[in-house]
C-alpha cells in the first residue's frame, strides 16, 4: 500500500472541516443582527440656534461616526390632536434644518432631521426618545437668559433624570448672554439688540449621565 492510500482520506478529512467551518461562520455571520449606526439627538426649540451646541455636536458625530438627529420640538395645544399641522412654526423649522444640514454636509456628517409633537417642550423630548431609540447621546443647550436659543432649567433638569443615554448640556456664554439683553440709548424707535443671524451663541458643554 503506497503513502497516497493513507494521505487521501486525510486530506479528505481535512478538507471537509474546513469546509464545515467556513459554512458555519457564515450562518452564523447572517445571524447576526447588522450594526446600527451610532445616533445623537440634537433636539431644539424656536428659530434661534446655538452656535456651540451645533458645533459640538457635529464635531462628536464626525469623531464617532455618528449620524446626527436634530429634532424641532413642536408643541401641540391639549384640544388638538398630536398629528395635526402646525404651519408656520415647522416651515421656520426647516430653515434651521437647511443650516444644519449645510454645516453638516461641509464634514461629512449624515442628518436624519425630525419633527418630535408633544403637548410641552417635555413630551416632545419624550416622543422623541421613544421614537429614535437607539440614540446614545443628547446634545442640548441651555438658554440664554430665557431666550429661545435653548432649554430652561426646569426642562434640562428633567431630561438628565429621564434620559436613557448620554446628556451633553452646553452652558450659555456669559458674554453672549449680555449681548442679547443690552438695550440702546432710549430714544424714538429704540430696540433691544439681538444676535444676528439664526445662529445664537452658547458656551461650554458639561457632560452629564
Amino acid at each position: 500500500m503506497s503513502q497516497w492510500d493513507f494521505l487521501i482520506p486525510i486530506l479528505a478529512l481535512l478538507l471537509g472541516v474546513a469546509v464545515t467551518a467556513r459554512v458555519m461562520h457564515r450562518r452564523r455571520a447572517a445571524a447576526e443582527p447588522a450594526t446600527t449606526p451610532a445616533r445623537i439627538l440634537f433636539p431644539f426649540i424656536g428659530t434661534e440656534l446655538s452656535e456651540r451646541a451645533l458645533q459640538a455636536t457635529l464635531r462628536l458625530a464626525w469623531a464617532e461616526h455618528a449620524t446626527v438627529v436634530p429634532a424641532y420640538l413642536a408643541t401641540v395645544p391639549l384640544p388638538l390632536a398630536l398629528d395635526t399641522p402646525v404651519g408656520r412654526a415647522c416651515d421656520e423649522a426647516f430653515s434651521v434644518f437647511e443650516a444644519i444640514e449645510q454645516r453638516a454636509v461641509q464634514l461629512g456628517v449624515p442628518v436624519d432631521a425630525r419633527i418630535a409633537r408633544g403637548r410641552n417642550v417635555r413630551h416632545a423630548l419624550r416622543q422623541l426618545m421613544a421614537d429614535v431609540p437607539g440614540a446614545n447621546r443628547i446634545v442640548v443647550a441651555a438658554s440664554t437668559n430665557g431666550a429661545h436659543d435653548g432649554f430652561g432649567v426646569d426642562d434640562v433638569a428633567w431630561l438628565l433624570r429621564n434620559a436613557g443615554g448620554e446628556v451633553l448640556v452646553i452652558r450659555p456664554d456669559p458674554q453672549a448672554a449680555r449681548r442679547a439683553t443690552r438695550t440702546r440709548r432710549p430714544g424714538p424707535g429704540a430696540a433691544k439688540w439681538a444676535p444676528a443671524g439664526v445662529m445664537a451663541g452658547a458656551g461650554e458643554g458639561q457632560r452629564r449621565h
